[in-house]
């Protein structure tokens, strides 16, 4: 591990991990990025260097604070989108881990401002629906990257109470209390929008109510283990 200043080694392999499973599952590609919040000190989060997820090492793993400054001055490049992570955790303090990804599913519900809503129980922490984000609102015409902090900021506050933010012409990003949830979350936030792509094609889609997502989302984090230990092992197999 490089410049991870002192964060669990355990911490760190399931950080390496992560990004395989992410890989693995096709939520992202050479593209796309997932961070966790340091276990020692709140201010500063875990991320890999700029490299494809699928081929990330704990030794490509760096410290960063809240303001996206490799804190060990490694000389790594860096991610040009660490101020999603950074202003996410400075402004949610429950947060602690984050995916950005291109998930080609998601990216339709961006581009039209519709919102992703759970069409199963798998799916019920999109209860609340989807917050949405556009850097033409806050920037004019751009690259669509977030690459500084006050994009940061912006998404951050877009996003506010919910586990996920659609990015207009971009992606998403989805946030978590766990590496293992965010996971789960990324996952199935692209298997939802194939699903309610595929059902607003049959007809008029009956959602879960708010109250059966909070419950289904209640009763699917006491099972992330189940699905993680899954995608731990399909990884690992390929790793021999």
């Amino acid at each position: 591990m490089t410049g991870s200043v002192q964060a669990d080694a355990g911490l760190i392999e399931k950080l390496v991990l992560a990004n395989q499973i992410l890989y693995d599952q096709g939520v992202v590609d050479g593209l796309g990025h997932v961070s966790v919040r340091h276990d020692q000190n709140p201010g500063r989060f875990l991320l890999s260097r700029n490299r494809a997820p699928a081929l990330v090492q704990a030794a490509d793993i760096l410290c960063y604070d809240l303001d996206g400054v490799d804190v060990a001055n490694t000389g790594q490049r860096s991610y040009l989108e660490r101020f999603i992570h950074a202003e996410i955790y400075r402004a949610r303090p429950d947060v602690q881990a984050v995916v950005h990804s291109h998930s080609p599913n998601v990216i339709p519900f961006g581009a039209t401002g519709q919102r992703l809503r759970p069409i199963f129980h798998m799916a019920g922490f999109l209860g609340s629906g989807t917050a949405r984000f556009d850097t033409h609102d806050v920037v004019g015409d751009s690259d669509l990257l977030i690459g500084n902090a006050e994009l940061g900021a912006a998404l951050a506050r877009a996003l506010d109470s919910c586990s996920c933010v659609l990015m207009r012409g971009h992606g998403s990003t989805v946030v978590g209390t766990s590496i293992e949830q965010v996971v789960y979350r990324a996952i199935y936030s692209e298997v939802n929008a194939r699903l309610q792509l595929n059902a607003c094609t049959l007809g008029e889609v009956k959602y879960l109510t708010p109250g059966e997502a909070d419950l289904a989302a209640a009763s699917n984090d006491t099972q992330i283990g189940r699905s993680w230990e899954l995608w731990w092992k399909q990884v690992t197999d390929k790793r021999r």
